[in-house]
């Protein structure tokens, strides 16, 4: 883009601070977005999110808290294109290596004036990358080499090629190129067409980036046809006032370099760009517009990729929800519709009310029941107990294998969706219920049982001393509950009839319908948060879908606060004027 000295002026000291902090709430709040389901557009949305977080923490804001840094000039380009010549040529002296093989795997390296050593330190420009002082393959670390050839007030950096075979290099070029004040855009006669070169521009007009290109390696015949070609390419991607230069063809001397009259012309306009501070801020001041206007909006579109989480995250929160929905739903309708009453509960409680004729009357059965108290009254309240607990095992395996089917269920829905499939190789087991379903579902039966045994003691009180309670014991009326309970939506009477008239004789049928609701409500109380527990290990491996829209407000508002504080920052005219 245009280096234009009157475009806008310099940030206000304490607009700064106001930009500075809405950019530092911005940093923070796209860093912590999550975007971990496998939705539509997700790969794309991190690209932009791995982008913004880079440009703001390696540029923006370390820009923003020295704006007298030094301009920092980043040299990148094609591969071949002779950019480590170029630097050296450019400085005087041979500050950076070029490579015969490619990729060069070497680290870049930052060239600056002496007396400007303290902008370069670790917590300064490019935080991240470790600092060096001599030559290393470690692609990651960032030399620095001083030279005062170099003017103060500016800095240039050599970067490895933006379209290198090395996954690696491209990612620190693209690092690099976004940490930049200024780009110097170096290509060739036989790569200024390439797509990855133009790819890099692109996206430099697009966030208003100031940049100069350098068409370098061309041979005096093809000058004035390359260069018009390139000026045109320029020109139709909105590269058309960018400065142009042109590097013939040239022998370079033992150490290297090219001809000095060759670079003049890019020595003398960086010269006269660091010794001029309304022309440097005016570059900086662009670049850095530019880079906070474009990350908003990349932040926006962040928050628009959401969408896909949100919708993601509500299909696996529906897929969940209605697998353990529904098995609450049959466990309720299992423990009151006689399901239970067969096996080794439907044997017990024939044991206890006494196999043979049924009773056909409460006062026949109370009859025998008293004359057999004397000699049989231990022996009844035994089978009183083996009763409740042949309940209570039919109760936990009831809930352990409708858990058992509830989380196959949730896990073969999962299984349907790449996002599912995401969260379920991220955790074992899920398709089976928890190892300790079963211990934590025993105790919650046996306070349940507790719980009926308390509920008859206390509406018994004044009943005790009847026949009927005393034929029973506060045992055998519990266990007679419990039975009662298990069967009170049956379409049709079983053997917990005889149980029903036996309670309904104690209590009577008003506080008898009573005391089974209480103990049916009290027993889908405390399924509840074991049915509840199981599903969690679903749904603790993704945000709720409120949470992601919650997210996405944040994300939209943090953006918009940017914005403004920008507007307020540059106050000679928007980004467009």
């Amino acid at each position: 883009m245009p280096v234009d000295p009157g475009r806008r002026a310099v940030p206000s000291e304490h607009a700064s601070v106001v930009l500075l902090g809405a950019l530092s709430k911005l940093l923070t709040e796209i860093s912590a977005t999550p975007l971990r389901l496998e939705a539509p557009g997700v790969e794309a949305a991190r690209a932009r999110q791995a982008e913004v977080v880079d440009q703001l923490s390696d540029y923006v804001i370390p820009r923003l808290v020295q704006l007298d840094a030094p301009l920092l000039t980043v040299v990148g380009g094609s591969t071949g294109a002779g950019k480590s010549t170029l630097v050296n040529s450019i400085v005087g002296t041979r500050v950076t290596e070029s490579g015969v093989l490619r990729p060069t795997t070497r680290s870049p390296v930052l060239v600056h004036h002496p007396d400007d050593a303290e902008w370069f330190q670790p917590d300064r420009v490019l935080p991240d990358l470790p600092r060096t002082s001599v030559p290393t393959n470690d692609v990651y670390a960032l030399r620095l080499a001083m030279s005062e050839r170099v003017p103060r007030g500016l800095a240039i950096l050599d970067a490895p090629d933006v379209d290198s075979i090395d996954q690696g290099n491209r990612e620190l070029a693209s690092q690099l190129l976004a940490a930049a004040d200024l780009w110097l855009f170096v290509t060739s006669a036989a790569r200024y067409a390439d797509q990855v070169p133009w790819d890099y521009l692109r996206q430099a007009a697009e966030r208003s980036t100031s940049v100069a290109v350098v068409l370098d390696r061309t041979h005096a015949d093809a000058v004035v046809e390359v260069r018009g070609h390139l000026a045109r390419m320029m020109t139709s991607r909105g590269l058309s006032d960018s400065p142009l230069f042109t590097v013939p063809e040239s022998t370079t001397d033992t150490e290297g370099l090219l001809p000095s009259d060759a670079v003049a012309p890019i020595v003398g306009w960086l010269t006269d760009l660091a010794a001029d501070p309304r022309a440097r801020t005016a570059v900086m001041t662009q670049t850095l517009d530019g880079a906070i206007r474009h990350n908003v909006l990349r932040t926006h579109d962040i928050a628009d990729a959401m969408d896909a989480q949100v919708e993601a995250a509500e299909a696996l929160y529906a897929d969940v929800s209605d697998a353990y929905n529904d098995t609450a739903a049959a466990i309720s309708q299992e423990t009151s519709d006689g399901t239970l009453l067969r096996g080794e509960v439907f044997a017990r409680w024939q044991e206890f009310v006494g196999t043979g004729e049924m009773m056909r009357s409460v006062e026949e059965r109370v009859s025998r029941i008293r004359d057999r108290l004397v000699d049989g009254v231990t022996g009844k309240r035994t089978r009183a107990t083996e009763v409740s607990r042949a309940v209570g095992d039919a109760l936990t395996s009831l809930i352990v294998d409708d858990a058992e089917s509830a989380a196959a269920t949730a896990a073969r829905a999962w299984g349907g969706s790449p996002s599912g499939k995401q969260l379920l190789a991220s955790a074992r087991g899920l398709e089976r219920a928890s190892h300790d379903l079963h211990n934590r579902a025993e105790r919650a039966i046996r306070d349940w049982q507790a719980a009926v045994h308390d509920l008859v003691r206390i509406e018994g009180s004044d009943k005790r001393m009847t026949a009927n309670f005393l034929a029973f014991g506060v045992n055998g009326v519990s266990a007679t509950l419990m039975i009662v309970v298990l069967a009170h939506r049956a379409e049709s009477r079983g053997p917990e009839n005889v149980g029903r008239k036996l309670l309904a004789a104690i209590f009577g049928d008003l506080v008898l319908d009573s005391l089974v609701t209480k103990a049916h409500a009290d027993l889908e109380a405390r399924i509840a948060p074991l049915l509840r527990d199981e599903q969690l290990r679903f749904l603790d491996l993704l945000d709720s879908p409120e949470t992601v829209r919650a997210t996405q407000t944040t994300l939209r508002e943090a953006a918009r606060r940017a914005e403004y504080a920008r507007h307020a920052d540059f106050l000679e005219g928007g980004p467009d004027s």
